[in-house]
């Protein structure tokens, strides 16, 4: 696994991750940032982590879920795929979930990132 990306800045409906603009969702997984087609909670289900769960808790201890500008509960789906995968969930606003990303990126943890673009 390669050092994870840092997330550098967030807003305008997009990020900038190691240098490069991603406009609208992101999921950062180990070492790739990729677009994440989720614009809101309401949209969310438990295939939108097919990659996390496919990769599993060797690869991912748990997912930081980024709900966008307020926080509410996930799915109840989402929630009992994850927990079937033996995969953390950790949900909080998108960018309380940035600031913990990037600490927990630095130290090593093996910590993906779904982001709801603000």
């Amino acid at each position: 696994m390669r050092r994870p990306p840092a997330i550098e800045a967030y807003g305008g409906g997009g990020f900038r991750v190691a240098e490069q603009r991603h406009q609208g969702s992101i999921l950062i997984l180990d070492d790739r940032v990729g677009p994440w087609p989720v614009a809101s909670l309401a949209e969310l289900t438990p295939v939108h982590f097919d990659a996390v769960l496919a990769v599993g808790p060797a690869v991912v201890e748990f997912v930081l879920l980024g709900l966008g500008p307020a926080m509410a509960p996930p799915p109840r789906a989402v929630r009992e795929a994850l927990a079937a995968a033996r995969v953390g969930l950790e949900v909080m606003d998108t960018p309380s979930a940035v600031r913990l990303y990037n600490v927990m990126a630095q130290e090593g943890r093996r910590v993906a990132a779904a982001l709801i673009a603000v």
